[in-house]
């Protein structure tokens, strides 16, 4: 059974940084890819990254493009989020969530295949945002 943990979050200001991990434990990572989601207060849960099992691709929202980098170290077991320049509007809980791809990560166009029907899931860790 795999387990996902994050950790990293806390209270930054605005235009500050700050790194989220997700470290799993019970399965290895190599064959799953990897997304990052983030709930605000009174909204609903939102997809801000993906990056697939080989690391070599990766998605993000339009909100979080430019500012946030996603990493992983299957030798680890880790998935890194790097958060910068960030905003009020970046508070909430964050997740991060694995999905199976045994038959690989691309679609029939060679495109990343989006992060969604995710099969386990962290706890979560808050982050916010204000001065």
């Amino acid at each position: 059974q795999l387990q996902l943990v994050e950790s990293g979050g806390g209270l930054v200001q605005p235009g500050g940084s700050l790194r989220l991990s997700c470290a799993a434990s019970g399965i290895t990572l190599n064959h799953y890819a990897i997304g990052w989601f983030r709930q605000a207060p009174g909204k609903e849960r939102e997809g801000i990254s993906c990056i697939g099992s080989d690391g070599l691709s990766r998605k993000f929202a339009d909100s979080v493009k430019g500012r946030f980098t996603i990493s992983r170290d299957n030798a680890k077991n880790t998935v890194a989020l790097e958060m910068s320049s960030l905003k009020p509007e970046d508070t909430g809980v964050y997740y991060c969530a694995a999905v199976h791809r045994p038959g690989g990560d691309y679609d029939v166009r060679g495109d990343l295949r989006p992060c969604n029907d995710m099969d386990y899931w962290g706890k979560g860790t808050l982050v916010t945002v204000s001065s």
